[in-house]
């Protein structure tokens, strides 16, 4: 039987029944918005919340934005926003007559959050699927990006309806799933890595946030959460593991100083490395 298209190989599919195949994909993409020309987007994704998806998402456009490359990261974590906090960013996005200005950090990473449209940033976000989906779609085609060679998409947390959302409005080129060393999100990150096969979405690799501590008196790595069991998953998927990232003091130092810019550990320089090559 001939596959008409990825996903679809009954030859049965429409436009608007089969979620995971090409002809769906086309028909539901969003235009971007035309005043920007984004070369690579990449979605930082997880199935369940508090592993460091931000964390991650942060780290890696600081780390290509050392390289030279123009950055953007777009906060699609509607309700739980916190890419502004960790660059100190407490102005309001502007707009124009060409759409809406995304902020900027000391080094120029361009952002757009919706804690950067709210009055007050501890303003509860108390919207249904619909609207969030909607908003995350405004980043997409109303945000004036300019020219990006990456922009970052810190996706929400889960495989509902706003993650579905950006799989299928925005043409994302791979994601990188992040993940902690509990047995239980293990499973949980099989849940993303199926989502994304099933998107037919490019998975770049694994991370591992709070994968250790380190003494910092005689140095060792102490696994306080157990021990990891990505690498499993790792060789059963056939997916690299890009970085694993301690439980640091002086980053989560940095963060509560929204001065995420000035780290200086090498945790993820192999996963910049890696997209950088991919990307290319």
């Amino acid at each position: 039987m001939s596959e008409n298209a990825r996903g679809c190989s009954d030859g049965s599919c429409t436009r608007e029944s089969c979620a995971g195949c090409e002809h769906s994909k086309e028909s539901m993409l969003e235009q971007l918005n035309q005043y920007s020309s984004i070369k690579n987007v990449i979605g930082i994704v997880s199935g369940k919340g508090g592993v460091g998806k931000s964390f991650v998402t942060a780290m890696l456009a600081v780390l290509l934005n050392r390289k030279g490359y123009r950055v953007g990261i777009l906060d699609a974590d509607i309700t739980g926003p916190s890419i502004p906090r960790m660059f100190g960013i407490t102005g309001k996005a502007s707009a124009n007559e060409f759409g809406l200005l995304p902020e900027l950090t000391v080094n120029n990473i361009k952002i757009m959050s919706v804690n950067l449209l709210l009055d007050k940033e501890d303003s509860p976000v108390v919207w249904r699927g619909p609207i969030l989906a909607g908003t995350v779609k405004q980043f997409w085609t109303d945000v004036v990006w300019e020219e990006l060679d990456y922009l970052f998409i810190d996706m929400p947390p889960g495989t509902g309806d706003v993650p579905l959302t950006v799989f299928q409005s925005i043409p994302l080129d791979g994601i990188v799933i992040v993940s902690s060393p509990q047995d239980l999100v293990s499973m949980i990150v099989k849940k993303a890595y199926n989502m994304a096969k099933l998107m037919n979405i490019p998975i770049l690799g694994y991370v591992e946030n709070m994968s250790y501590v380190k003494c910092p008196d005689c140095g060792k790595e102490i696994p306080i959460f157990g021990e990891s069991k990505l690498g499993e998953i790792a060789s059963e998927t056939g997916v690299d593991i890009l970085g694993r990232i301690p439980i640091d003091p002086v980053l989560a130092s940095l963060v509560d100083k929204g001065e995420f810019e000035r780290f200086s550990c090498d945790y993820l320089n192999g996963a910049a490395e890696h997209i950088e090559k991919c990307m290319k």
